[in-house]
Parts: C-alpha cells; sequence; structure tokens
C-alpha cells in the first residue's frame, strides 16, 4: 500500500509491503505494535525501536506525532485519498470563500447545503460517486452558500462548479 506522508512542509512517499516500508528506493524492515489500550506504538524500522504516541486531529489522516521526544505535525493518506485532495484544493490554504469543483468527472449523490447556509472549514458540501466510490466533498474556507449548482443524480465532468462561496 503507498501512502503520501507531508510533515512541515516536507511530503514523501511510503510504500508498505510485506518485506517491509520503502522510503526514497531503501526498503527496511518493519513493524509496529500496540501497547495496550493507550495511544503509544512501538515502532521499529530496521533496528531501530521508536516509541511513538499518537493523537489524532481534525480531518482526515491528520496526526501529532510524539517520536523519541520530538513533535510532529503529520498528514498520511493513501495515494488515491492524496490525489482526490490535491484536485479538490482541500490541502491549500484557502483566505476566503471558494467555490467548490468537481475534482473529477462522477455522479452527485447528496448535497447537503443550500443557498444561504454559513458553512465552516470542513463541513461536508457534497457528496459525489467516482469510481464506484462514494467522495465527500468539504469547504476550504468559511463562507455563506451563494449557489448551489449541483443536483442529485446528474452527471458532472472534474472541474464543473458544484456550489458558489460568497
Amino acid at each position: 500500500m503507498r501512502y503520501v506522508v507531508t510533515v512541515g512542509e516536507r511530503r514523501v512517499t511510503v510504500d508498505l509491503g510485506p518485506e517491509g516500508a520503502t522510503l526514497d528506493a531503501t526498503t527496511s524492515p518493519a513493524a509496529v505494535a500496540d501497547v495496550g489500550g493507550i495511544p503509544t506504538r512501538v515502532v521499529t524500522i530496521g533496528g531501530e525501536i521508536h516509541r511513538v504516541v499518537v493523537r489524532r486531529r481534525l480531518g482526515r489522516g491528520r496526526y501529532v506525532l510524539w517520536i523519541d521526544g520530538f513533535t510532529y505535525e503529520v498528514e498520511a493518506l493513501d495515494e488515491r485519498a492524496r490525489a482526490i485532495r490535491d484536485l479538490s484544493g482541500a490541502a491549500t490554504s484557502v483566505t476566503g470563500p471558494a467555490s467548490l469543483l468537481a475534482p473529477m468527472p462522477g455522479l452527485i449523490v447528496r448535497v447537503h447545503v443550500s443557498p444561504g447556509d454559513s458553512v465552516s472549514i470542513g463541513q461536508a458540501l457534497v457528496v459525489m460517486e467516482a469510481m464506484k466510490m462514494e467522495n465527500e466533498l468539504r469547504a476550504t474556507a468559511a463562507g455563506r452558500v451563494k449557489i448551489v449548482r449541483a443536483t442529485v443524480g446528474a452527471a458532472v465532468e472534474k472541474g464543473a462548479t458544484l456550489v458558489e462561496m460568497e
């Protein structure tokens, strides 16, 4: 399984397989063990053992990790989720309300907002089906819904405006 991991401004690809973890073309044996009932994991990479405390943050794939006395803000997404987030612009920092665009061709399944609704960052706006998967599209900034162009059952192309914000 391939993951795209962002630590600060650095983005790396990590492949996890039966032989271990591959990072920067180097494969090392790797294992993770839970420590019963607490958010601490024992991570073994090659011959090194690390104690890692994991706290989930708001948002999919976001964590704070305490590793050997150092704190890291981390986002770890599988390759597909990272591509969807990049296409939808959800990873960019937006300074004001932004229209919601379809990240890929698909079918609108649900619309959670109406014109005049106030929305907050991360709030679900529209659910679309693409590649037999439902994708919940969220607001990248707080604002007010101006126009809802998405309608349930409609097929949309990549880049189509689904919700206009003000």
